[in-house]
């Protein structure tokens, strides 16, 4: 489902959803069709799940016209046993 849609269907609320396609665009991720999970009303609950969240899945506030996500590049240590 397109963002777009998400919005229509759950206006000013935060969702819970799964990642389904994206492209990256200077640094960040753009979220081009995700799968709702289910929306969630207490913001509070929507800080708890998205903490939780890992990998392909999101929560995100309809209020936002796109979901981009800035690409954080964390840096390791190489050559280190």
């Amino acid at each position: 489902m397109m963002w777009a849609e998400v919005r229509k269907l759950f206006p000013n609320q935060f969702v819970q959803m799964k990642i389904l396609q994206s492209h990256i665009e200077d640094n960040y991720e753009v979220i081009d069709d995700v799968a709702v999970i289910r929306s969630i009303s207490d913001p509070k609950e929507a800080t708890r799940e998205l903490v939780k969240s890992k990998g392909d899945t999101l929560v995100y506030h309809t209020s936002k016209e796109e979901i981009r996500i800035r690409i954080r590049f964390s840096p390791g240590f190489r050559g280190i046993i």
